[in-house]
């Protein structure tokens, strides 16, 4: 049995299907997503599909394209709700999905409702209806922010961005009105201001491939070590749903037995 972590799949389903290939994934096995199934790529719908109907060996984590989906839907949820409109109706999702994105375009900023257009594509191109997009959201909202595995004696966190255990005894460079706005959303924080003593985060996020960020490998897999805590930190974001656009992008996974990396 092994135990694998995959983080930032970004509708990169295919990538996905090849990596369980790579790592001859089977039901003996165990593996810890991070986060952001969606967004970006081409195949948002497929990677909700298989959220939905997910191995029973696969521990699915939050991220924060997913909460902002959740989000999104909730707002539609509420107009839904306020119009007594049925949730099985194609015609009443893209009414009420229109109503929101006019909404926010001109009340809010562009870009402030369903930003990737993910939720629109969904509805006209794959004929979602608010009934799927609730069971969707039930499912994200069920998601933890954090897991914890002990693999060889050795302690690992998997979150999707970073990992704090008290906000309260920092100096964060970003503001942070919880601990589960940390995991979700830290960047150069999650390697200066987070960690845990003895122990070993793996996270994503932030892509590896741009060079003006602190995880900047090249495409590859950052890893860096803090002495004073004891602690390692690997960043395994490498881009994926960025390959049409930077040579060195990849999904990539990292297998706790041995700390040993895969890509795609």
């Amino acid at each position: 049995m092994s135990t694998y972590v995959i983080s930032d799949i970004h509708g990169c389903f295919d990538e996905l299907q090849d990596m369980l290939k790579i790592i001859n994934f089977s039901i003996e096995d165990k593996l810890i997503i991070a986060g952001d199934y969606i967004d970006r790529g081409t195949q948002s719908y497929e990677m909700l599909m298989w959220v939905e109907d997910k191995p029973a060996n696969v521990i699915l984590l939050r991220g924060n394209h997913d909460e902002e989906f959740a989000y999104c839907v909730d707002l539609m949820g509420v107009m839904f709700e306020k119009k007594d409109l049925p949730v099985d109706s194609l015609e009443a999702t893209e009414v009420i999905y229109d109503l929101l994105r006019e909404l926010a375009e001109t009340k809010l900023s562009v870009g402030a409702f369903d930003y990737y257009g993910t939720i629109g594509k969904l509805i006209r191109e794959r004929q979602v209806t608010m009934e799927r997009l609730d069971k969707w959201n039930d499912i994200i909202r069920e998601m933890p922010y954090v897991h914890r595995e002990i693999v060889n004696e050795k302690e690992f966190i998997i979150v999707h961005a970073g990992y704090i255990e008290d906000l309260d005894k920092v100096d964060t460079e970003d503001s942070y009105e919880t601990k589960e706005e940390f995991f979700l959303n830290a960047r150069d924080d999650a390697y200066m201001c987070g960690g845990m003593p003895g122990g070993i985060i793996i996270a994503g996020h932030t892509p590896t491939i741009f060079e003006n960020e602190l995880p900047y490998n090249n495409g590859d897999v950052y890893s860096f070590y803090d002495e004073e805590l004891d602690c390692k930190f690997y960043n395994i974001d490498c881009g994926c749903a960025y390959k049409t656009k930077c040579k060195t992008a990849k999904l990539a996974c990292i297998r706790l037995e041995d700390e040993k990396i895969y890509y795609v």
